[in-house]
């Protein structure tokens, strides 16, 4: 009879150490966190800060965040929902809604700091790739860009927010080589169509193609859009009107929470000790009343 020897002893589990939470759960890619966060030790406790970009189905969220040891301490962040305010109510998350998302963190971080006025960043967005140049007084905003387990394809949303905060006024070591339109054979960027992605033309060329092809798909699918007048032609119009409205007012608007309602309770209400006293006293003067009456009743 053959014995399988055991790879794994004893000591082997006594030492073994599970990972951290996060990388369990497959949140965290920690190997490329600890490159992000980790300062040289001569800037002297100098926030190293982060541009964090994120996407759930129904939003962006663009954060800046510098990590510290009790945790990460996010300086200010920006969302896609927010964008309403600005005149954008529809397809909060595609390309274009990401770049308003990174365009409008970037002035708010300015704006925070006063150098929004020096920063002001690429005000009219060409597609071409734009880096800011240092002022005379104080140097860019830097930041470096947070994927998270991302897959950076060229054209992925978050290089739109990235587009958005470069031409917002912050300073972001990128290539310019994976935004939308960028030729792997011919090895440049076409600026004509990153700048269709920035304003939407592929969402204008897909209702297109649907309005004539299936009329019933694009009833369904833009219906948002229709509600809003909205339509392929003057898509460019609106995100060029929001894009001002961001660089006019980006501060964070205040939202008045509505008060909590009564909720129904379907069980009875704990009673204090003095309500339960008094609830006692109320019982058996009630009794001591129905006794006096039978006696009345039976002395007759």
């Amino acid at each position: 009879m053959a014995f399988v020897k055991s790879q794994k002893s004893k000591a082997y589990y006594k030492r073994f150490q599970v990972k951290y939470k996060r990388r369990r759960a497959g949140k965290t890619d920690y190997r490329a966190r600890i490159r992000l966060i980790n300062q040289d030790k001569n800037k002297y406790n100098t926030p190293k800060y982060r541009f964090v970009v994120r996407f759930t189905n129904k939003d962006v969220i663009a954060q800046v965040i510098h990590s510290r040891i009790v945790g990460d301490i996010v300086l200010a962040s920006a969302y896609a929902h927010e964008l309403p305010h600005y005149g954008l109510e529809v397809g909060l998350t595609n390309y274009a809604a990401a770049y308003c998302t990174g365009l409008l963190l970037a002035r708010r971080v300015l704006k925070q700091l006063e150098m929004d006025e020096e920063y002001e960043g690429n005000v009219e967005a060409t597609g071409e790739d734009y880096s800011v140049e240092p002022a005379d007084s104080r140097r860019p905003f830097r930041a470096l860009l947070d994927v998270g387990l991302l897959r950076t394809t060229t054209g992925n949303r978050v290089f739109g927010a990235l587009k958005g905060a470069l031409d917002g006024g912050l300073d972001i070591p990128h290539s310019e080589k994976r935004f939308a339109g960028f030729s792997k054979d011919g090895k440049q960027l076409d600026a004509e169509v990153h700048r269709k992605y920035i304003y939407g033309g592929h969402v204008a060329a897909y209702m297109k193609i649907l309005i004539e092809d299936e009329p019933e798909k694009y009833q369904s699918h833009f219906s948002e859009y229709i509600k809003r007048s909205i339509d392929a032609d003057n898509l460019e119009a609106m995100y060029k009107k929001v894009h001002a409205a961001i660089r006019a007012d980006p501060v964070a608007k205040k939202t008045e929470k509505q008060p909590l309602k009564e909720h129904k309770r379907y069980n009875p209400k704990k009673l204090t000790y003095e309500e339960r006293k008094a609830k006692l006293v109320e019982r058996l003067q009630a009794l001591n009343s129905a006794a006096d009456a039978d006696d009345d009743d039976d002395s007759e």
